[in-house]
């Protein structure tokens, strides 16, 4: 059909007319169409790409939250000898002086409604899942994650939990928490130094005393020797300590609803000031206090540490 030709006025009436709109119409579909081939020359899927899926926002201001881990988390050793003290919890304590976290985000009158310490005294790596099923119940929005002390904290070095099984644990409870509160967010802390904690206490004969009842007897036991088979021991937690470290940075950073905190804890210098007076070993109050605030930055920092 030569360009133009639709412009004419037709003699042969309006049933030709409908005839030959009828054919133009189809004329120019065809012309419009893409070829079946185009699309394979292309390089290109005929039908349209499925747009990313958007990476879920990170709330600071969580309106409930729950806690696991171990005695750090309980408070153990905090207020009373050989004993747990969850209002000086760091987490979810209602201890004005320590100012947890949860006490910073909810504010007095909703933290006993809106959080829940399920740490306990002992626990390793293993006990996680079964806290995450606990805590998962309850559908926070944040759960916060504090364990590692004692898979390091052995009778013996042969005894210190394997990496892989401290790994597989972690991620375990991560899997617990997803298929039942999928939206919850994880603030995940990394393990405090054991050798500082050693380094700082060493030389307090009360302390020294106190760790030769067993506390923590692959790093704590025989504090003042120095010869090369208590510092090999030592080293040895130590390398451990970052093993775990870096298993819970990595099982964190592959979900994108957890924050870890950077290796602020492991990196913070403990002094006399923020160890139990009882054992030389448990945050104090104060110690306590320094984990709600970096606990509390992590949470609310435009991006994660």
């Amino acid at each position: 059909m030569r360009p133009g030709s639709t412009g004419r006025r037709s003699h042969r009436g309006p049933a030709a007319a409908a005839a030959l709109g009828l054919l133009l119409t189809a004329a120019l579909g065809a012309c419009d169409a893409p070829s079946p081939h185009e699309g394979a020359r292309a390089g290109v899927s005929a039908s349209p790409s499925p747009s990313p899926s958007p990476v879920p926002r990170w709330d600071p201001s969580p309106a409930s939250l729950a806690a696991v881990g171990d005695s750090i988390t309980t408070g153990f050793d905090t207020c009373r000898l050989l004993a747990d003290c969850p209002e000086a919890s760091w987490a979810t304590g209602t201890d004005a002086d320590v100012d947890s976290l949860g006490l910073r985000l909810l504010g007095a009158e909703a933290l006993g409604s809106r959080s829940w310490n399920l740490a306990e005294s002992g626990a390793d790596a293993s006990d996680l899942p079964a806290q995450m099923a606990r805590a998962a119940a309850r559908r926070p929005e944040l759960v916060t994650v504090m364990v590692g002390a004692n898979d390091a904290c052995a009778d013996t070095l042969d005894r210190m939990t394997p990496v892989e099984s401290f790994r597989d644990a972690v991620e375990e409870a991560m899997k617990v928490l997803r298929e039942s509160v999928p939206g919850a967010q994880v603030y995940m802390a990394s393990v405090p130094d054991l050798k500082h904690l050693w380094a700082t206490g060493r030389d307090d004969p009360l302390g020294r005393g106190i760790w030769q009842l067993g506390i923590c007897a692959t790093m704590l036991a025989d504090a003042r020797d120095d010869g090369p088979q208590a510092r090999e021991r030592r080293e040895a937690v130590h390398r451990r300590v970052i093993a775990y470290n870096t298993v819970l940075r990595e099982v964190c950073e592959a979900d994108e609803r957890c924050r870890h905190d950077g290796g602020r804890v492991f990196g913070f210098r403990f002094g006399k000031e923020q160890l139990s007076r009882w054992d030389w070993f448990h945050p104090s109050r104060d110690g306590q206090r320094r984990l709600a605030e970096i606990a509390y930055r992590a949470v609310t920092a435009p991006r994660a540490p």
